[in-house]
């Protein structure tokens, strides 16, 4: 709240976060202290502003603005992908989020992009450094 200007001391902030406001991946969370990590994406609905958080170049974290159609999804990073009880396909991401049936072309340090409404993997997301 506070890389955002939307409250000014803890009394506010606790008073947005209690009145259900924001969301963090799609999902409210009325615990102050609740911790949004690396990608996650934080919705104001009644404003309608979408963010990003994000690493920036000096090791801090910065809040990234999104459009709507971003907002409903988020790149995970597969830390993990293993065979389960009864020879049940798995991944992990680096957020924790644990996928049952994935793509078998999805190998670990693979990106993937996460529908936020559903929580499934959607596709495997190719990034291109030029």
């Amino acid at each position: 709240m506070s890389l955002l200007r939307y409250a000014l001391n803890f009394r506010e902030t606790k008073a947005i976060v209690m009145q259900r406001l924001i969301k963090v991946d799609g999902k409210v969370h009325t615990e102050i202290t609740y911790p949004a990590g690396f990608m996650d994406v934080i919705s104001f609905e009644k404003t309608g502003e979408n963010f990003c958080l994000v690493y920036y170049t000096d090791g801090c974290f910065t809040v990234h603005r999104i459009t709507t159609e971003e907002a409903e999804y988020k790149v995970a990073k597969v830390k993990m992908v293993q065979l389960g009880k009864g020879r049940l396909p798995f991944l992990v991401t680096h957020d924790a989020r644990t996928i049952r049936y994935p793509d078998p072309a999805i190998k670990v340090n693979d990106k993937v992009k996460i529908d936020l409404p559903t929580g499934k993997s959607v596709t495997l997301f190719l990034l291109i450094l030029v």
